[in-house]
């Protein structure tokens, strides 16, 4: 119930910052303002995943690292959205509907993630709510490879505390404010 009435607050107080950027996505490229995604939840229960649009239309529905050129799809306002995070905020949504958390290992995509949902069922981490942030964010980001991602989902899954989440937000802001090993 907390994380909600966070939520909501955070949503009042962020919504001149959701307006503009829904805004400057319009402006990029049209409708729909909103990406939404198929993941993999707690438990392996499919859900969508809710983010600002960084790539243009009629970009083809396939991982951003399985394209030849992804750059070629950014909007022009997706790459600072995606290099400062920003694209994340309408997960907030997610956090309202019960689908997520602040913090947890992040969700996989139902496309093309088998082998990180695999890993994590294998740890029993799948048993976690995903977040939006988490330890693989704080510590690596794109840079980390799926076992790599997974080893930090589960030393998250063994250590939760509330300390531990505490030093995840403070790190989540120090990598948005000075971002790194973003690869789209």
């Amino acid at each position: 119930m907390i994380q909600k009435i966070i939520t909501i607050s955070l949503l009042i107080l962020l919504s001149p910052i959701l307006l503009f950027i829904s805004i400057i996505i319009w402006l990029d490229d049209g409708f729909p303002i909103l990406y939404v995604q198929k993941n993999y939840g707690k438990n392996h229960s499919k859900f969508n995943l809710y983010k600002f649009r960084t790539m243009k239309n009629n970009t083809p529905n396939i991982p951003t690292e399985e394209m030849e050129q992804p750059k070629k799809y950014l909007l022009k306002s997706g790459r600072i959205l995606r290099k400062f995070s920003l694209d994340e905020i309408p997960q907030f949504l997610n956090i309202l509907n019960g689908t997520m958390n602040f913090i947890g290992p992040r969700p996989s995509m139902t496309k093309n993630e088998d082998v990180i949902k695999n890993l994590r069922e294998r740890y029993g981490i799948h048993k976690l709510k995903p977040g939006i942030t988490g330890l693989a964010q704080v510590n690596g980001r794109d840079a980390n490879n799926y076992e790599t991602k997974v080893a930090w989902d589960k030393k998250y899954m063994e250590n939760q505390s509330f300390i531990l989440d505490l030093k995840i937000v403070l790190k989540t802001f120090y990598v948005i404010i000075i971002p790194k090993n973003i690869k789209h």
